[in-house]
């Protein structure tokens, strides 16, 4: 690690810790050359690879951006939004890998986004999986109505006392 005052190609470390979002780590460097010290933030890289082929770094503020804008008029704070970006990349870096397709970041949102606001969801899953009818929207309006009648029911059994038959 270069000095970033002096340039001198060699520094040691003092102290490391892991940095507050438990994604990076946090070193405190001294250089030998000219005393001074300073501080490096290590995190592990992570590239998405699209369907052109091309590679570009993982980026949070890309997928909020994508979810803002399908969230648009709908009342999802950006406090959500940062949360659903935070989440969707701690799903993806707890793959393992290195890269990922931008269609498996895509898989990734849909999840949260569907949670989140039923009508962001349908915005985003229309342009990413290229609705082209109003039968896409018909099955995917089916779809979420599926699910949501099943975490009603999913629910309502959690409510039941156990041993109480009505």
């Amino acid at each position: 690690m270069h000095c970033p005052f002096c340039r001198h190609p060699d520094s040691r470390v003092v102290e490391t810790r892991t940095a507050d979002d438990g994604a990076s780590i946090r070193r405190r460097r001294h250089c030998p050359e000219c005393g001074r010290r300073f501080t490096t933030l290590e995190t592990t890289s992570l590239v998405v690879v699209k369907r052109s082929g091309a590679a570009e770094p993982f980026s949070r503020d890309k997928i909020a951006a994508g979810v803002r804008k399908a969230s648009q008029g709908l009342p999802v704070g950006d406090d959500d939004i940062a949360r659903l970006a935070q989440q969707v990349e701690e799903s993806i870096r707890s793959t393992g890998a290195a890269e990922v397709d931008a269609h498996e970041v895509g898989l990734a949102i849909l999840g949260p986004l569907q949670e989140l606001n039923e009508i962001a969801y349908l915005r985003f899953a229309s342009v990413y999986r290229g609705f082209t009818s109003l039968e896409d929207f018909e099955a995917a309006i089916t779809a979420l109505r599926h699910d949501r009648d099943r975490r009603t029911a999913d629910e309502a059994q959690d409510e039941e006392p156990d041993g109480v038959v009505g």
